[in-house]
């Protein structure tokens, strides 16, 4: 039941792959934490305060574009960074569907398990 289930699921698992990965590097973490509470910012003040360079910091921010989960918009010489919420809702979409099947897979093995 689950192996049919996550068969179904291969196409968005997918997919989702490349937005886990971009979660996966606390650097990357640590800005879209600085994003969603301080909002909008440029490079130089991701940046500020952390020990990677700002080529680094860019490095990162394009990983996090192509995952969908930032945007970037010119302001002047600046490019500056927004979190894209809706990057977000894929995911939490995503997440409860695979948690849904292993809720499925569960209860047929606990009713398994009483049965005999």
């Amino acid at each position: 039941m689950v192996r049919a289930g996550l068969r179904q699921a291969r196409p968005r698992l997918d997919s989702a792959a490349p937005t886990f990965a971009a979660l996966g590097d606390p650097q990357r973490l640590r800005m879209l934490v600085r994003l969603s509470r301080e909002g909008p910012q440029s490079i130089t003040s991701l940046a500020a305060g952390v020990e990677i360079s700002h080529q680094a910091v860019s490095k990162h921010l394009r990983t996090l574009e192509r995952a969908r989960l930032v945007s970037s918009a010119r302001s002047g010489r600046e490019r500056i960074w927004t979190l894209e919420r809706n990057g977000f809702t894929g995911l939490q979409s995503f997440l409860a569907e695979i948690s849904g099947q292993w809720d499925r897979a569960l209860e047929t093995l606990r009713r398994m398990v009483e049965e005999d």
